[in-house]
């Protein structure tokens, strides 16, 4: 698989770039929605899929042993848009846009009583200890070690976009990075695991 963290490199001439040139470097790495407007922080967005026919937006369902719904699943149903989220910045202070391969925090917008801050987490299965499935139990900001499971990445994928575990928040760390998909349970349940087998998907505004 190829490397998600690779940084962008200008070779050392950046006086020598005109500022039209720099527009079009960064326009060509925002995230744009469904009606073709820029993905920005704080917004409310729906992520679906691409292909019609396997599934709806995401939810949030019990996993294994759990008493509250705080696994990370698609909705069975195609017409059901599932809960919006909101996409935050690892620094929102400095740039609400969302931008192609930046760490981003992803939460859901209505979270549970048993989970208020619903923010996306990598957790290990307790059924099956090798499967990192996402969970709603992450924490909000605070970049570095401590909170490296709960950060992800937007990556241009074919015509449309991919999620992707690959957090650059901690230099010294080394997160096993992977593409985020969709994995069957015994109970029908479509669960977002890191498999490597990317879930394409769209962002539409709520």
């Amino acid at each position: 698989m190829p490397s998600f963290c690779t940084a962008f490199h200008n070779g050392g001439k950046s006086g020598s770039w005109s500022g039209q040139r720099i527009s079009r470097v960064i326009l060509a790495v925002v995230v744009r929605d469904t009606d073709g407007n820029i993905l920005k922080a704080g917004n409310n967005y729906y992520i679906l899929p691409v292909m019609h026919g396997v599934g709806g937006g995401l939810i949030t369902a019990r996993g294994s042993g759990e008493l509250c719904p705080t696994e990370v699943a698609q909705a069975i149903s195609e017409v059901q848009p599932g809960t919006p989220l909101k996409f935050i910045p690892a620094n929102p202070n400095k740039d609400s846009i969302i931008r192609e391969s930046t760490d981003l925090n992803i939460m859901f917008v209505d979270p549970l009583a048993c989970v208020p801050n619903a923010v996306w987490r990598v957790d290990t299965d307790f059924i099956r200890p090798e499967q990192r499935t996402l969970s709603s139990r992450g924490l909000l900001g605070r970049p570095g070690p401590q909170t490296i499971n709960n950060w992800f990445k937007i990556q241009k994928y074919q015509d449309s976009y991919k999620l992707v575990y690959c957090p650059s928040v901690c230099k010294t760390c080394k997160p096993a990075c992977a593409d985020i998909g969709i994995t069957l349970s015994e109970r029908g349940r479509r669960s977002l695991t890191l498999n490597n087998k990317p879930f394409k998907v769209k962002f539409k505004k709520a």
